[in-house]
């Protein structure tokens, strides 16, 4: 099997931070390759790539030049994970024979989009999801290869996180400090956490807490002025992206997730195995497979400021809940997620496709 991974994004985010997990770790056991458009992207992943422009879905030049590349490199199996990337891949796999396996991070509805209904039922062989609701609401809204479809994991490298956390240690930038990690978009809600942080100073007139912002992306400015308008400025750190951001959620107590839709974010889990309690939105995607409201961390629906601050206040009152809540966490994370298990799944799912392929042909 030789596997090539398509990514298009001009920014880095936990999709593509799966890619770089998921193509090193396969890079080990079989031929891995990367086409991707941006140096943001393609720079940090250490696999063989190409680089294309991917101008759009149908881009003559990205398309015939991945069918050369496909063809010269002898690759089997692409995996695109953007939805850009789906259908050049899917007409890619058609000219080359090859099979075209969509990695899918977020809820998507193909029940009034007949686009998404033809890439997922006529361009895509396989799809890969990280959570179970993600592949429940595939299958609910039209997806009609129930076969074709597989829940598996994202994978954690444990030591190696916890080697990069300890490489260069940051010392907690406030008493309580609470961290969220993530592109500044709209779709993460980074404008509900400040808001919802602005209330919970505000409960008791607290002092010693911070936000930690560990992240880069187009409403850096806008967020920055409105941690400025509540009056909470100096109180939220806005650390850009780190390569490194491992030292930085060791530094903090709890993380917080605010995202409008996400899969089971990488962010979340890498904060649950170095002892963040945790708290994010009831997202439509798998962070309840994950997080049990009260057991293992809170839950609180996207918008709810209130709420959110209420939590973050019990957090902070209550020291052996917060210490109890993040064991739990951490115990959860590395009892589900493992990056073995990930890429034994990814070779075996693609697999059965092959053989699935071999019979139908």
């Amino acid at each position: 099997m030789k596997i090539l991974f398509m990514n298009s994004a001009l920014a880095w985010g936990g999709n593509e931070q799966w890619v770089n997990l998921a193509a090193t770790a396969l890079g080990r056991e079989i031929p891995v390759s990367l086409a991707y458009r941006d140096e943001t992207v393609g720079g940090r992943i250490a696999v063989p790539s190409i680089r294309l422009p991917f101008r759009h879905e149908a881009d003559v030049e990205t398309i015939f030049k991945l069918i050369s590349f496909v063809r010269a490199n002898g690759i089997d199996t692409l995996i695109p994970t953007k939805r850009k990337d789906y259908v050049i891949a899917g007409i890619v796999a058609r000219v080359c024979g090859c099979l075209n396996v969509l990695r899918l991070g977020i809820v998507r509805d193909l029940k009034h989009s007949p686009v998404q209904s033809f890439i997922f039922n006529v361009l895509a062989d396989g799809v890969i999801v990280n959570a179970v609701p993600i592949r429940d609401k595939l299958l609910e809204s039209g997806f009609r290869k129930p076969d074709a479809v597989r829940v598996i994991h994202n994978g954690l490298q444990e030591e190696e996180i916890g080697r990069l956390a300890r490489k260069k240690p940051v010392n907690p930038p406030f008493g309580f400090t609470v961290a969220a990690m993530g592109e500044l978009s709209p779709r993460k809600g980074f404008d509900m956490l400040i808001r919802g942080f602005a209330r919970f100073l505000s409960l008791r007139d607290i002092r010693d807490c911070g936000l930690l912002i560990i992240g880069e992306g187009d409403m850096k400015n806008d967020l920055e002025h409105l941690a400025r308008s509540l009056g909470i400025g100096r109180h939220v750190i806005f650390t850009g992206f780190q390569k490194n951001p491992y030292p930085f959620l060791a530094a903090s107590r709890v993380f917080v997730m605010t995202s409008r839709n996400e899969g089971i974010s990488n962010a979340m889990l890498e904060a649950a195995l170095l002892d963040n309690a945790i708290v994010s939105t009831r997202t439509a995607g798998g962070v309840r497979s994950v997080i049990s409201d009260g057991d293992n961390g809170f839950l609180v629906d996207y918008g709810d400021e209130e709420k959110l601050a209420a939590v973050l206040h019990r957090l902070h009152a209550k020291p052996a809940l917060l210490d109890r809540l993040s064991l739990e966490a951490r115990q959860t994370v590395t009892g589900m997620f493992s990056m073995q298990r990930m890429t034994r799944e990814i070779m075996s799912f693609c697999s059965s496709l092959h053989r699935q392929q071999s019979r139908s042909s």
